[in-house]
């Protein structure tokens, strides 16, 4: 009853970690990446917007027409120097403009909406930026730019690499993987998922005595780490499976193969473990058989 009750609290935990645990470490990754955005990025631009409003405001508008909570009377001029926490050589403007940076901040904190300022900001220059960039000028600037960084030591240690994987994903010249083929790779016999990116440079084709294409092999479980063949085109079996089936199937190292979900893995597992079981006790018995 123990051993009953044990194999399946074991069984049925795996199964319900199996099934959170993506789920959860999805949301936990989602989670870091907005505070890592909020507090590097929007943070910055919502101090440095204050900023801009407690400058500009005055200049804009006369004092009597500012918001309540931006005015700063003398009465509260004199309260403040009177605190003893002010200079007397701090003038009445800089002392205004510290009251109206501190009034500003408050009404902020009351009004937490605001604090979506930055991130509203922050797309917006990144939208901006892709603009320009993506004009003529733009990327000659950027390039210059570019090859200025990758001079720096230790950037240029990191840079390239990064800058590879970013353009693999999302750059304009996205790595083309337009089928999902298998190779005979690393030598005959053994079938290889991988994918066709296009045809190879052409100087292989005469020493290869025809039309040679790239493949790109994955590898687990960073499909993304994989590296790239030269084969000859007739040599590229093309299969029906789509680009996501596929990087699932090299992610999972095979486990989730197309046609396989996820709730069936552990009936295969388990299927093909009782079917070994099975295989041994025949085996035994076999055995047996022939020593009387």
């Amino acid at each position: 009853m123990t051993d009953s009750f044990t194999s399946d609290f074991k069984r049925f935990f795996t199964r319900g970690l199996a099934v959170l645990l993506p789920t959860a470490v999805t949301l936990w990754l989602l989670v870091q990446a907005f505070g890592f955005v909020y507090n590097n990025v929007a943070q910055p631009i919502n101090r440095a917007t204050r900023f801009a409003v407690v400058w500009v405001v005055p200049q804009v508008w006369d004092e009597d027409k500012l918001p309540g909570w931006f005015q700063v009377t003398d009465e509260q001029l004199i309260n403040a120097r009177a605190t003893g926490e002010v200079r007397d050589s701090v003038s009445d403007e800089s002392l205004r403009l510290d009251l109206r940076r501190g009034y500003l901040a408050k009404f902020w904190s009351d009004h937490r909406y605001l604090n979506l300022t930055g991130l509203g900001i922050a797309i917006m220059l990144i939208y901006l930026a892709g603009v320009l960039l993506g004009n003529f000028m733009g990327k000659s600037v950027y390039a210059r730019l570019e090859n200025l960084i990758t001079r720096i030591p230790g950037f240029k240690q990191v840079y390239p690499h990064v800058k590879q994987v970013v353009d693999m994903i999302m750059g304009d010249n996205k790595m083309a993987f337009s089928k999902v083929v298998i190779v005979e790779y690393p030598s005959a016999g053994i079938w290889t998922v991988g994918f066709l990116t296009g045809d190879s440079l052409r100087e292989i084709d005469g020493p290869a005595g025809g039309q040679v294409v790239s493949v790109f092999i994955p590898t687990s479980p960073t499909p993304f780490t994989g590296f790239t063949i030269n084969l000859p085109k007739e040599k590229v079996i093309e299969i029906s499976m789509s680009i996501e089936e596929a990087l699932r199937f090299v992610i999972t190292a095979g486990v989730l193969a197309p046609g396989v979900l996820p709730e069936d893995v552990p009936a295969i597992i388990q299927g093909a473990t009782s079917d070994a079981s099975v295989v041994s006790q025949s085996s035994d018995s076999s055995d047996s058989s022939k020593a009387s």
